[in-house]
C-alpha cells in the first residue's frame, strides 16, 4: 500500500509504501519515520482523538490522524491557512490568536444556578479540542485571512449563552467586524468536526443575538431597496405599469 505526504522543503509530494493492513494514519506516519525517513515531521499528542495536535488533510479532507485508517492512494497534506513549519506540522497560534480577538470567555462573572437544561445548552461546543480542522475547511480564509474563524465564534456562542455571564453584549460587540456576519455558512466546518460540533448553527444563533443587540448585516444595510413603494428602487418595479 503506497500512500503520498507532501513536503515542505521540495513543495512535492513524496510516495511511501506501508505494510498491507488497516492501520491509523497516525501509526503509519509513526511507521515511516522509524522505518523509512526520519526527516519526516508531523505532530502528535494523545492518540485518542481527545487533544487535537495530529489534524492533517487527507485527500482533501480534514482528519485526525489518530483515528484515520489509511486507505491505498491517501495523499497526505497539512492543514490549510496556517504557516507550515515543516512538513505536517504548522504553527497554530494564529488561529488560537481568534480566540482572543473574539474575547472567548466570561466578561463579567455573576452568580446564577446552572440546571442541566442550562449545562446541554452549551455542552456540546465546550467538547471543542481546538485542532484547527474546521480552521482549516472554513473557505473564507482564502479571501479574509482576518476572519476569527468557525471555533472562536462557537466559543463566543458558548460564553454567551452561559448564564453567568453578566455581560454578553460585549462578546457580541466583539463578533461583528470579520465575524459572524463573513461567514458563508456553507457548513465545511461542521463536516469535519470530529466532536460532532455545528459551528455553522452556531454562527446563525449569533446572528440572531446579535440584531437582539442592534447590530445588523452590513451587507443587507447597504443594499438600495427604493423607497416605500419600490417604485424606481432597486427593483426598478413600476407600480403603475402594469401587466
Amino acid at each position: 500500500m503506497q500512500i503520498k505526504i507532501l513536503r515542505s522543503e521540495t513543495n512535492t509530494y513524496q510516495e511511501y509504501r506501508l505494510p498491507a493492513g488497516e492501520i491509523p494514519l497516525l501509526s503509519a506516519l509513526v511507521y515511516i519515520k522509524e522505518a523509512q525517513d526520519a526527516t519526516l515531521t508531523f505532530s502528535a499528542g494523545c492518540r485518542a482523538s481527545v487533544c487535537g495536535t495530529c489534524a492533517v488533510r487527507v485527500n482533501g479532507r480534514e482528519e485526525l490522524a489518530c483515528s484515520y485508517k489509511v486507505k491505498p492512494g491517501d495523499v497526505i497534506e497539512p492543514l490549510q491557512y496556517h504557516s507550515v513549519l515543516r512538513d505536517l506540522k504548522v504553527d497554530k497560534d494564529k488561529a488560537k490568536g481568534t480566540l482572543k480577538k473574539a474575547t472567548t470567555w466570561l466578561q463579567k462573572f455573576q452568580e446564577a444556578p446552572l440546571t442541566p437544561e442550562d449545562e446541554k445548552r452549551t455542552e456540546k461546543q465546550t467538547d471543542c479540542i481546538l485542532c484547527n480542522a474546521c480552521y482549516s475547511a472554513c473557505p473564507v480564509f482564502a479571501v479574509n485571512p482576518d476572519f476569527l474563524g468557525p471555533f472562536a465564534l462557537t466559543r463566543a456562542y458558548r460564553y454567551s449563552k452561559d448564564k453567568r455571564e453578566g455581560n454578553a453584549k460585549t462578546i457580541i460587540d466583539n463578533i461583528q467586524s470579520n465575524g459572524v456576519w463573513d461567514c458563508t455558512l456553507c457548513g465545511e466546518c461542521t463536516a469535519v468536526c470530529p466532536k460532532g460540533i455545528d459551528p455553522k448553527m452556531d454562527i446563525t444563533m449569533l446572528r440572531g443575538t446579535s440584531l437582539q443587540h442592534g447590530h445588523q448585516d452590513p451587507s443587507f444595510a447597504s443594499q438600495n431597496f427604493g423607497g416605500p413603494d419600490f417604485g424606481g428602487g432597486g427593483f426598478g418595479f413600476d407600480p403603475n405599469a402594469g401587466f
